[in-house]
């Protein structure tokens, strides 16, 4: 991955390329559309993770500040979508992203998974911001 680190499109922990050469025109459909994320619901169903939820992830990229801004939001169980799927993907900042996990475990309830659940079909078709 060094060779492409320079292509980094986002700031923080995380790695956003628009034209990512690693993928292929068929993965990139996949991406566009979600639909590689449809395995997740069989980790839904095992109990590994919850439909809605922050999606902060541990990731060896994370440091100082960046690591205790996510230290709260890795507290939780991670969701299939989130306020960050509904609020601009790939297109929000790192920092955006911990403030939209922590909104989600401050204002935590069934009916803000429900929200985020029936605002994800939306967000999905429109395709906005995934990377």
């Amino acid at each position: 991955m060094k060779e492409i680190e320079h292509l980094n499109e986002v700031t923080g922990p995380v790695f956003k390329i628009k034209n990512d050469p690693r993928i292929t025109p068929l993965g990139r459909i996949l991406r566009k559309t979600s639909i590689d994320e449809l395995p997740q619901l069989f980790n839904v169903l095992k109990g590994d993770i919850e439909p809605g939820g922050a999606a902060a992830v541990a990731h060896p990229r994370l440091r100082g500040v960046q690591r205790r801004l996510a230290a709260p939001a890795l507290s939780v169980r991670p969701g299939i979508t989130c306020l960050w799927q509904i609020g601009g993907r790939s297109s929000i900042s790192f920092e955006k992203w911990m403030e939209l996990d922590l909104q989600y475990i401050d204002k935590w309830s069934l009916k803000l998974d429900l929200e985020i659940l029936v605002k994800t079909i939306p967000a999905v078709l429109r395709g906005s911001g995934a990377a």
